[in-house]
C-alpha cells in the first residue's frame, strides 16, 4: 500500500479531499499533517469505518523540518499533496510575516525533504521511488487581477497584489525550481474561489449565511462588484485527484468552475434561497451593508480550465446554482444546531 502525505488536511479544501480520496482509492495510506490553526477543524475530516485503517493524523507544522523528515522516514512517504497554507487575504494584510513563514518556508521544507528522501541527485530517483510525485495546491490570485474581459491561463505572468498571493506565488516558484533544477516530479494546480461545506466562518459565503441567520448586518466590501470564478469544493478535489494521477510532470493546471459571479449576485442569491428555506417577516437582503473596501482588492478573477478539461478529462459537475443550494443546506444544519 502506498503512503502519501497530505498537508493541511483539516482545513476547508483538505478535509473535503481527505474523505473523498480515501473513499475513492483503496490502495493508499494517507497521512494528514496539520498544525490545527484557527482555520482547521478535525471534526470536518469524515473517516468511515472502511477507511479508518488507512488514515493517520499528525498534529504539527510543515515548517518543522525534523518532524517532516521523521514522517517521511516512518511512513516511507511516496507522494505529497500539499494543501497547507495561510489563506485569508485580510489576515495577510494585517500580519504578512505568518504567510511568508508558512507558505514560503513551509513549502520549501516539504519539497526539500521530499527531494532528499526520493532522489540520489538531480534527475536521478532512488530505486523504488521513481513514481513519487509532489502536487502543490495553489490559487488563481497569483495571476493578479483581470479587466472586464480575458481569463487566467497557465501561461499568464504572475502579478500577485496581496501578501497572501505573493506568498503563494513564491511557493509556486519554489516548486517549479525543484522540477527544473533537480528533475523532481512535480505538478502545480491553481484554483479559483472555492465554496461548499466545511469552509471557515470568516469566508464570504459562510459569513453571508451566518449573518443572515442571526439577523445581523451582512458586510459587503466596496460596491460589491468584485468578480470571482466560483468552484464547488468537491469538484476541486476531483481535479486535484486527476492532476495527481494523470498530470504531466512539471506542468501547471488551472482548475476553475466557469462560474463568474460578482459579490452582489452571491449575496442576493443566498438571501433569496434563505427567504424560501427559512422565511422571516423581512427579506434577508435588507441586511446587506456596504463597508469600506479591502486594501488592494483585486477586481476580477476568472480561470480558463481548458487545459485540465482537454488534457486530463476533468470537468466540474456543479454549476453555481446547484452548488450553492447544497452549500446553504449544509450551513443551515450547522448554524441551527
Amino acid at each position: 500500500m502506498k503512503s502519501v502525505l497530505v498537508t493541511g488536511g483539516a482545513g476547508f479544501i483538505g478535509s473535503n479531499f481527505v474523505s473523498y480520496f480515501l473513499e475513492t482509492h483503496s490502495d493508499y495510506h494517507l497521512i494528514n499533517l496539520d498544525a490545527l490553526t484557527y482555520a482547521a477543524n478535525l471534526d470536518n475530516v469524515e473517516i468511515s469505518e472502511k477507511i479508518k485503517d488507512r488514515y493517520t493524523f499528525i498534529e504539527g507544522s510543515i515548517c518543522d523540518r525534523n518532524l517532516v523528515e521523521s514522517i517521511f522516514e516512518k511512513y516511507d512517504i511516496k507522494g505529497v499533496l500539499h494543501f497547507a497554507a495561510e489563506s485569508h487575504v485580510d489576515n495577510s494584510i494585517k500580519n504578512p510575516g505568518v504567510f511568508i513563514e508558512t507558505n514560503v518556508t513551509g513549502t520549501f521544507t516539504l519539497v526539500d525533504v521530499a527531494y532528499k528522501k526520493w532522489m540520489n541527485k538531480p534527475f536521478e530517483y532512488k530505486t523504488g521511488y521513481e513514481d513519487c510525485r509532489f502536487l502543490h495546491v495553489s490559487t488563481d490570485e497569483v495571476y493578479g487581477t483581470l479587466g472586464k474581459t480575458g481569463l487566467f491561463t497557465e501561461s499568464r505572468p504572475y502579478a500577485p497584489n496581496s501578501p497572501y498571493s505573493a506568498s503563494k506565488a513564491s511557493s509556486d516558484m519554489i516548486i517549479r525550481s525543484y522540477h527544473h533544477t533537480y528533475g523532481m516530479n512535480t505538478v502545480i494546480t491553481n484554483c479559483s474561489n472555492n465554496y461548499g461545506p466545511k469552509q471557515h466562518n470568516e469566508k464570504l459565503i459562510p459569513t453571508i449565511i451566518r449573518k443572515a441567520l442571526s439577523g445581523e448586518s451582512i458586510p459587503i466590501y466596496g460596491d460589491g462588484k468584485n468578480i470571482r470564478d466560483w468552484l464547488y469544493v468537491l469538484d476541486h478535489c476531483k481535479g486535484i485527484d486527476i492532476a495527481f494521477h494523470k498530470g504531466i510532470t512539471g506542468e501547471v493546471y488551472n482548475i476553475g468552475g466557469r462560474n463568474e459571479k460578482d459579490n452582489l449576485y452571491i449575496v442576493n442569491k443566498i438571501c433569496s434561497i434563505l427567504d424560501e428555506r427559512i422565511p422571516q417577516e423581512f427579506s434577508y437582503n435588507s441586511l446587506i451593508t456596504f463597508v469600506e473596501d479591502r486594501a488592494g482588492h483585486d477586481r476580477r478573477y476568472a480561470i480558463d480550465a481548458t487545459k485540465i478539461e482537454d488534457e486530463l478529462g476533468w470537468k466540474a459537475d456543479e454549476n453555481f446554482e446547484t452548488g450553492i443550494v447544497k452549500t446553504i443546506d449544509w450551513y443551515i444544519a450547522k448554524f441551527n444546531k
